[in-house]
């Protein structure tokens, strides 16, 4: 549905900023409080998503509260309104690409973890070398896989939901094309920053290794691609959340 009324300025208007900017600010308020783990890399991969989740959360409170009022005759039509019509396509086809990456080595790292030094299981990449047993890490095994996939799952559902309903709400396009761009940069968080620890830790791990063939080699670079393109991902998504204006384009 389309409105053609004139929409009259109040302070609504103003507090779209703030109360989108109030999520994230209130993740990190949330992960300076609360201790998930008393482990601090594990606690970290923990807050990606309670980051992440807020400011999604500042999205909906946005949406609930800025409802502009309408002056005049309103009149509807009949428009079909796509979600994909709303987000950057490109950035949510990297995304989703990204997704798909982030869980293929971690299904990786979850078959192929043994204990660390300590004892403590799911947490390093045991092997022989030469007739030696090496034991290197940190490995991204279960104990850290479980709250990647977890946020992961948990956020990809609440934006989802979040761009449903920001597209089929009544309003103008460009505070829907906003909230839309912060919802995307929001799960981009999510995505980019596991995906980087993740890579970045597997890469790690690999190159430390006291011997290894070609295809341990090429694995290790190819994490460390991997880890710079999700680091520069996470850098775009971050600015696109929070000011998301920045990365839209005027359309005639």
């Amino acid at each position: 549905m389309s409105d053609s009324g004139v929409p009259v300025r109040s302070w609504r208007d103003w507090a779209d900023a703030p109360l989108r900017w109030a999520g994230p600010l209130a993740g990190l308020g949330i992960n300076q409080a609360v201790a998930f783990s008393s482990e601090p890399d594990v606690n970290l991969l923990y807050a990606i998503p309670v980051f992440g989740l807020c400011s999604v959360a500042g999205v909906l409170l946005a949406d609930l509260v800025v409802r502009p009022r309408q002056r005049g005759v309103r009149e509807a039509g009949v428009v079909r309104r796509r979600v994909r019509d709303q987000i950057p396509r490109a950035l949510a086809a990297s995304l989703g690409a990204q997704a798909v990456f982030l869980v293929v080595p971690l299904a990786v790292s979850v078959a192929t973890a043994s204990a660390d030094e300590a004892g403590r299981v799911g947490r390093a990449l045991a092997g022989s070398c030469q007739g030696d047993a090496y034991v290197v890490g940190p490995w991204p095994g279960p104990y850290y896989a479980w709250p990647v996939l977890g946020g992961l799952g948990a956020g990809s559902v609440v934006c989802a939901l979040t761009l449903r309903r920001v597209t089929a709400r009544a309003g103008d396009d460009g505070r829907r094309r906003v909230r839309a761009w912060a919802t995307i940069g929001a799960w981009g968080v999510l995505v980019a920053a596991p995906l980087f620890a993740v890579s970045s830790t597997m890469a790690v791990a690999l190159y430390t290794l006291p011997c290894g063939g070609w295809a341990i080699g090429l694995g290790a670079v190819s994490l460390t691609i991997v880890a710079f393109v999700s680091a520069v991902t996470a850098g775009w998504c971050l600015v696109a959340m929070l000011v998301p204006r920045a990365h839209i384009e005027e359309r005639p």
